[in-house]
């Protein structure tokens, strides 16, 4: 007889990859074993096995989850009736609280990446570039005259606020929402006066 899902199934899994993303960020993908996951979500490695059948079908789980949410958060963010301006600042400031409490899971995504197989990669950079082009269309379509035609200079801008946004986490984590608005506007602020001057 098959064995039932069990009614909290849903929420062991989010729980055990918010555990793993930890693990994974604090020890290193390579170094963390099933055993050890098991450990820090308090469950048996019998039972962690119920979910996932290897550390990397975790990896992966945490990656594609992360990412995909990540992307339908800030794609789906509403701008109708906005100026330019207003577009990226609301984007900007989306991206930040996106990743308020995600520390460990992009810390993870920098660095584990690269163990999963070339499908996996090709899928969650999928996830990125559409995030990535979501921005660089705002900044188009706020000063076209600025890129004209020169994708290099548009790439390097929107990489740029990413760059910003990206590493806000390493210095400032566990920053509140008061301090994540005000960086979002500082910058929003800084790329909207950068491109003025381009």
């Amino acid at each position: 007889m098959a064995r039932t899902i069990a009614k909290d199934h849903d929420q062991k899994r989010k729980q055990i990859l918010k555990t793993a993303a930890k693990v994974f960020a604090d020890q290193g993908f390579d170094r963390a074993s099933m055993t050890l996951l098991a450990k820090e979500c308090g469950i048996s490695k019998a039972n962690i096995y119920h979910y996932y059948d290897s550390k990397d079908a975790i990896l992966y789980d945490i990656l594609e989850t992360y990412l995909r949410e990540l992307r339908d958060r800030i794609c789906n963010v509403d701008l109708n009736g906005l100026t330019s301006e207003q577009k990226l600042r609301k984007a900007v400031r989306e991206i930040l609280f996106a990743y308020q409490g995600a520390d460990d899971e992009h810390r993870v995504q920098i660095s584990g990446m690269s163990a999963l197989t070339e499908e996996q990669q090709k899928l969650l950079r999928g996830y990125q570039l559409e995030l990535v082009n979501f921005v660089r269309e705002i900044l188009k379509e706020l000063a076209p005259s600025a890129f004209n035609d020169d994708k290099d200079k548009l790439r390097g801008t929107t990489m740029s606020v990413f760059g910003m946004l990206n590493w806000y986490y390493m210095w400032n984590s566990g920053a509140g929402p008061k301090a994540r608005e005000d960086y979002a506007d500082l910058v929003s602020t800084l790329t909207v006066h950068g491109i003025q001057k381009l």
